[in-house]
């Protein structure tokens, strides 16, 4: 059986802490599934098309990524795509409670295991919202985001 796993989050932007765990991630699974979240309520910088496309670009050349929007359950989208895991990036001991509740009510739901990844310290501090701010006064934000 091909094990796939979800990659879910808003993704805006999708950072280099993003495609740390996507590229750790690849060795364990036989394929993931970049799901960038549509959330009406949050107001984002980039479109979901916009960051659909951006991320698909940075792994044309890989197979074993595909990058799908979604704006439903996490796990009715690995119904779909048929995925058996969810993967996850933590930064923090504050990440990680709010995790383990979301995989928790994931796998009693659904029974879909979510497989958490530390994240490497030099990325810890990163997150799309720090690096969203930065974009609105300005910033210089190209040591944040992945190069293709």
């Amino acid at each position: 059986m091909k094990k796939i796993a979800i990659f879910p989050g808003s993704f805006d932007p999708f950072t280099v802490g993003h495609a740390s765990i996507v590229e750790r991630g690849l060795p364990m699974f036989d394929e993931i599934v970049i799901g960038v979240g549509i959330n009406e309520n949050k107001r984002a910088l980039y479109s979901p098309e916009e960051r659909v496309k951006a991320i698909s670009e940075l792994y044309a050349g890989e197979p074993r990524v595909r990058v799908v929007a979604y704006n439903d359950l996490t796990i009715d989208l690995a119904r779909r795509e048929g995925a058996q895991f969810i993967l996850r990036g933590l930064r923090s001991v504050k990440d990680f409670e709010y995790e383990r509740d979301i995989a928790n009510m994931n796998q009693r739901l659904s029974g879909v295991e979510t497989v958490l990844l530390f994240t490497e310290p030099h990325y810890s501090s990163i997150s799309s919202s720090v690096v969203r701010e930065l974009i609105a006064f300005g910033k210089d934000v190209t040591d944040f985001l992945p190069r293709k």
